[in-house]
């Protein structure tokens, strides 16, 4: 398989680049990039998290990864990112994964925070689609944006993700279609739960505590939530074989699948899981995850802590070792 998993060498290239990239799973498809021979470029709005990520990856690899500081919500600035990497690198793949995860009742949230998701997750992404695509058939390149399981089916108390997550998704299935002609290939890459370390710069609100603990411990738990480094492998391997759909986690693929064969079975126990989340004791200011209190009760403590402990392991290698701006990934 390493031969249909690594580009062929170019005379500047293979370019890549990954918004988002500066820490959780954009770094890990950096990684992943430079190890295949791409000369890759990482994207995100924090210039001192993409140096510190940078080092990191010269550290692990020895390869220098340029940094291009970026808010992908504004289409110019991602037009004139894609024109400085087109330059120096080429532009062979791009990965749009920039986001951001809130985490709250429907209760706790606002038209803000559904306006806010959809100019993260899906503006952003199509921002680096039309910017990249010029690119990308003179090159007939590759194009990868990551969705979700969350954008497959509604998923309580992430209703502005889900709804940011499940247009990412319908944008790549289109791209794909329409672009095939022109020999680029348009990968929708949807994950289920990974240990990236995301919880603690995603955003919660309601009970924050509360809605901490559950995330936490759902990302962190083996049975749910894959191996960021493993889940990275995968989907850089599924954008360089051109594939056009990529869903990872067995619980993403089961619920992908009871979802097309019963949706309205599917809707309904997905209504009795909210019923165990916590209430919203009201609307307030979402907080992130390392700003979150102690919950009330000791068994969510511990919950939270069991959760949160397999998650902060893997926090160094995923550069969320700080807090950071509000994207995510």
């Amino acid at each position: 398989m390493a031969h249909r998993t690594r580009l062929p060498p170019r005379r500047r290239g293979p370019g890549a680049l990954v918004t988002g990239g500066s820490r959780g799973l954009g770094l890990y498809l950096a990684r992943h990039l430079v190890e295949r021979g791409c000369n890759v470029t990482i994207a995100a709005r924090d210039a001192a998290e993409l140096e510190r990520a940078a080092h990191q990856l010269y550290e692990e690899t020895g390869a220098t990864v340029h940094v291009a500081v970026c808010d992908v919500r504004d289409r110019a600035a991602v037009g004139e990112m894609m024109r400085v990497v087109h330059e120096r690198d080429g532009l062979d793949i791009v990965v749009a994964n920039a986001g951001v995860i809130q985490v709250a009742p429907l209760e706790a949230v606002g038209p803000e925070e559904f306006t806010d998701a959809m100019e993260t997750m899906f503006h952003g992404a199509l921002h680096t689609s039309l910017e990249a695509l010029p690119y990308l058939r003179g090159s007939r390149g590759r194009l990868a944006l990551i969705g979700s399981v969350g954008g497959l089916l509604g998923v309580p108390h992430l209703l502005p993700y889900s709804c940011a997550k499940a247009a990412v998704g319908a944008l790549a299935e289109g791209l794909h279609a329409e672009t095939a002609a022109a020999g680029v290939s348009v990968t929708a890459v949807h994950p289920g739960l990974m240990r990236t370390g995301s919880h603690r710069q995603a955003e919660f609100g309601g009970d924050t505590s509360a809605e901490f603990g559950w995330f936490s411990a759902a990302a962190g738990a083996p049975l749910l939530s894959m191996d960021a480094d493993r889940a990275a492998r995968r989907i850089v391997d599924a954008v360089i074989q051109r594939r056009a759909r990529l869903v990872l986690t067995a619980p993403a693929k089961a619920a992908q699948l009871a979802h097309g064969i019963a949706p309205g079975l599917t809707t309904r126990l997905t209504g009795l899981t909210a019923r165990l989340l916590p209430a919203a004791p009201g609307k307030g200011p979402l907080r992130q995850g390392h700003e979150a209190g102690l919950p009330r009760h000791r068994i969510a403590r511990r919950l939270r802590a069991w959760g949160s402990a397999r998650n902060d392991r893997v926090a160094r290698h995923a550069n969320q070792r700080e807090p950071g701006p509000r994207t995510s990934s």
